[in-house]
């Protein structure tokens, strides 16, 4: 590890990562880029901070005056804001990626280090039992994220072709938890009594969110050449809805998926949910990982399985008096 760039480096990712190098000494420089500017009182000793949208055409000037030879892309809207637009975040999640590559060819970046995600699998009825990462990507239109995801790749894919100089490490990411997780996900798990889709067990692959630190650390340890390559990061085993909420203490209510979809174009078109029909592929096809070429290829052995990380998510969400 060098000189390293981390874009997105005061999400919640980011933060963790930032923290984890500034504090192991590693680095001869560490920049953290935002589009926000980060507040002093997140700011970390021998980190340098620039605010910079990842779209910006001085971007390359950044790479150059900084000597960047590592960029670790973790920028991406995950869950947009209410007054976001898909127009938005395409700028910001495929074209804000594919400036962000031009400036690292640009500049002489030794190593690229990218967080994709298992959406990028698509949610699909025939989706293999467990995916792997030869299988296709088909991150599905109608899910933004899901579908960027897949178009981020696609460019990735290309430019392995032509500027192979530019080694990648790609990580596509379960559902992550952690002591202070809270996403879509998580929100299901507060309910009274978990959805189920009668004929569906919509199982889960989970991982830790410091596995998730520690798999970019273990891939910069490791180089450009010997950590390169794409995984799927994700804890060991999958658990399904009704396995999730025997955990939890609860119980599931199964709907029909016909039910469910009636339920949910209802709500969006009298606007009194964000979500449509199309959510039901979201919960009944999940991606599946396999993380096998994670422990076998690159080295990295989460220290969670699936079932442990969703342990650990309660115990730590019942110790901050906020039982599930």
């Amino acid at each position: 590890m060098s000189r390293i760039l981390i874009t997105g480096a005061d999400g919640f990712l980011g933060r963790s990562l930032v923290a984890a190098l500034a504090g192991s000494g590693e680095c001869e420089l560490l920049l953290a880029q935002d589009v926000r500017e980060v507040p002093a009182e997140r700011r970390l000793q021998g980190v340098v901070y620039e605010r910079q949208d990842v779209r910006a055409a001085d971007l390359v000037e950044t790479l150059r005056r900084h000597r960047i030879d590592t960029v670790v892309h973790l920028a991406s809207i995950v869950t947009p804001g209410r007054g976001s637009s898909r127009e938005f975040e395409y700028s910001v999640d495929v074209l804000g990626t594919q400036n962000l590559l031009q400036a690292c060819v640009a500049t002489g970046v030794r190593h690229l280090l990218v967080s994709s995600s298992g959406a990028a699998y698509g949610y699909h009825a025939d989706n293999p039992d467990w995916l792997v990462e030869t299988d296709p990507l088909r991150g599905n239109e109608v899910f933004a994220y899901s579908h960027h995801k897949r178009l981020v790749e696609e460019t990735l894919a290309l430019y392995r072709q032509v500027q192979p100089q530019l080694k990648q490490t790609i990580f596509r990411i379960g559902t992550i938890l952690g002591e202070t997780v809270d996403n879509q996900i998580t929100a299901l798990f507060e309910k009274s009594k978990l959805i189920a889709i009668r004929g569906s067990d919509s199982p889960f692959v989970f991982v830790w969110d410091r596995d998730v630190t520690g798999a970019f650390l273990h891939a910069l340890r490791s180089g450009p050449e010997r950590g390169q390559g794409i995984f799927n990061l994700a804890g060991d085993g999958a658990l399904t809805m009704d396995e999730i909420a025997a955990l939890l203490g609860k119980r599931t209510t199964r709907f029909p998926a016909g039910l469910l979809t009636a339920l949910l174009w209802l709500g969006s078109r009298l606007g009194i949910s964000r979500y449509g029909p199309e959510q039901l592929d979201f919960l009944r096809y999940r991606p599946v990982l396999l993380n096998r070429r994670l422990k076998q290829e690159l080295g990295y052995v989460p220290s969670k399985t699936s079932r442990e990380a969703l342990l650990a998510f309660i115990a730590a969400r019942a110790a901050a008096g906020r039982p599930l």
